[in-house]
């Protein structure tokens, strides 16, 4: 294999976020990042440090990763994949195997332990006792003993229900797809330095230029920077 040919092997799929840079200062004011990357980031707490961070205290962890951690617990719910526990996060139990990994590359999330399927007994049918009356047969319940409608008898007689034919399909199922991932995709997030993490809008975007001091829009510079990994 060539050196090209080894080096486009050892690269995996790229994430990209978009960083907004103050040129002035020379300085990154914040990051929009899209769902995967953000995947990415909150996929980290389901290593052991998530753990580490619940039981030593977010203020207590060295760097960002308390602010990491609190980004999931203020996130809300809105925000969070259906099905998808912010516990996993918050209190992994154990780490998950990364090997799961969805199409953007992103760490395996723990799955969630499916819920036990309940025992649902037979269905049965009656009808009513009396055989004479063509209009009596019309009437099918799934009540033992329920009146006929037509003549008020008790409706005990067990009928059997008839399945259609192999490969064919009364009503079409519809497909459900499962979410992958954390959070979701339907809005654009904030990403600071310190990793703090937040749904991006118009006015929290203009609020951060404040808090930063910027008063020339035209030193602002939009950069995109691909995340990676190699072997």
């Amino acid at each position: 294999m060539t050196g090209t040919a080894a080096a486009a092997a050892a690269t995996t799929t790229t994430l990209s976020m978009k960083l907004l840079v103050d040129t002035k200062s020379r300085r990154v004011l914040f990051a929009e990042a899209g769902k995967d990357v953000v995947d990415f980031l909150f996929c980290l707490l389901a290593l052991p440090i998530g753990t580490t961070v619940k039981l030593l205290g977010e203020k207590s962890m060295v760097g960002s990763v308390g602010d990491l951690y609190s980004s999931v617990e203020r996130l809300d719910d809105t925000y969070v994949q259906p099905g998808v526990a912010k516990d996993a996060l918050l209190r992994p139990a154990m780490a998950p195997s990364p090997a799961a990994a969805s199409n953007a590359a992103l760490l395996g999330l723990p799955s969630p332990a499916p819920m036990p399927t309940p025992l649902v007994p037979a269905k049965r049918f009656y009808r009513c006792t009396n055989t004479y009356s063509r209009a009596c047969r019309g009437y099918v319940g799934d009540t033992y003993g329920t009146k006929c409608p037509q003549c008020n008898n008790a409706m005990t007689t067990e009928c059997h229900f008839a399945p259609p034919p192999a490969g064919s399909v009364a009503v079409k199922a519809e497909t459900v797809v499962a979410a992958k991932g954390f959070v979701r995709g339907v809005v654009t997030y904030t990403v600071m330095d310190n990793l703090a993490v937040s749904p991006m809008s118009a006015i929290s975007s203009i609020t951060l230029l404040n808090t930063f001091a910027v008063t020339d829009l035209n030193a602002l510079q939009e950069k995109t920077m691909q995340i990676g990994y190699k072997h």
